[in-house]
């Protein structure tokens, strides 16, 4: 019921802490199409879409479709085509794509994304995709029954887009000046970080900007600034403790707590409520000969059951004393989630509190 994660005790480099600016994966995305499906593509009368894309697509190929063609095409799909550019790629190399539908296509299983061209957020083509899809469900119909494993309206193309065009991307300014940002700010670990980093180079290079960036001083070389970058990630640091945290998910019940997390003395009194309504219906008819109709008439049996709760002390100065004492209160996880707050209300509850 209750999951932890240690405290990192040795140290860790920089490259895990933190990354320069600028060094970042770009997001593109396509809209295209998925042939060869067996019969378990979209319901072009359901999505006009479809019928458009493939229009246009003709065109392109100098095929002409006369005005009023009612295609009844069950073999193509309309698709959304993401993939993520990573920073450095030059035309000519592959990356990975996810090709998810838009219509009501049952399966994407052995179709094939014809040629899709994906933009950037400023309208540039940086890649185009084509392929044939490999989904990871299955699923098997026959006299009206149907069964499915995991889902089969998306899939992925391993190397399926080849990049057309390279994010312009400058390391530092003519002076030569990185920036290393921390993938948390904590103004601790910063601060030390500084430290090593001026230690390792024996020269005031770095200075921290806030808690979360460091400014560095590097060579305006491109060859030795890659070398002073490289050295720069392989510092060892020993991070701050990170805060005490819990961390709920409501949707799957799943609890987690860190090593820092604490319960101050408190009492805690839980019971289950529970509430039965049993309903019977009757029929009630008239007298012979009467001029009454006859009805169903509901009767409700209403009961209502506590469980007995007494008054628990919980109190923990480390993490399985926190665990033991959550535990001790028998709860579920639903239930443990609402003591969590409730802990935390009373300010028994030494952590920061995230629900998702």
């Amino acid at each position: 019921m209750l999951l932890s994660w240690p405290l990192c005790a040795g140290a860790e480099t920089l490259r895990e802490l933190a990354s320069f600016a600028g060094v970042r994966d770009n997001t593109l995305v396509g809209y295209g199409l998925v042939v060869g499906l067996d019969g378990s593509g979209d319901q072009t009368m359901q999505t006009p879409f479809t019928t458009q894309g493939l229009i246009n697509m003709f065109s392109q190929l100098g095929i002409t479709v006369p005005a009023g063609t009612n295609m009844q095409l069950r073999n193509v799909a309309a698709v959304m085509v993401t993939a993520d550019l990573p920073a450095f790629a030059r035309p000519g190399q592959r990356i990975d794509v996810v090709v998810s539908s838009v219509g009501n296509a049952r399966s994407l299983r052995g179709g094939t994304l014809l040629m899709t061209p994906l933009k950037g957020v400023d309208g540039q083509t940086y890649a185009l995709a084509q392929g044939n899809l490999l989904v990871g469900g299955a699923g098997a119909e026959a006299g009206g029954s149907s069964t499915q494993i995991n889902q089969q309206a998306g899939g992925r193309i391993s190397g399926g887009a080849m990049v057309e065009r390279e994010v312009p991307l400058q390391l530092g300014g003519d002076n030569g000046v990185l920036e290393l940002q921390f993938h948390d700010a904590d103004f601790d670990t910063t601060w030390r970080a500084v430290q090593a980093i001026n230690e390792e180079f024996g020269s005031p290079v770095a200075s921290a900007v806030n808690g979360g960036v460091i400014r560095l001083v590097g060579p305006r070389d491109d060859n030795r600034r890659v070398a002073f970058m490289a050295r720069v990630e392989r510092i060892p640091l020993n991070p701050s403790d990170a805060p005490a945290k819990v961390v709920i998910n409501a949707r799957t019940g799943s609890v987690v707590l860190n090593g820092r997390v604490t319960l101050r003395p408190a009492a805690v009194a839980h019971g289950n409520l529970s509430v039965t309504i049993d309903t019977r219906f009757g029929v009630s008819q008239p007298a012979p000969f009467g001029e009454g109709e006859t009805v169903v008439v509901p009767d409700s049996d209403i009961r209502i059951e506590q469980e007995s709760g007494a008054l628990q002390v919980v109190e923990g100065a480390d993490l399985m004393e926190v665990v033991d004492a959550l535990n001790a209160l028998g709860a579920t996880p639903q239930d443990l989630m609402s003591i969590l707050q409730a802990l935390k209300s009373a300010g028994a509850l030494r952590a920061e509190l995230e629900i998702l």
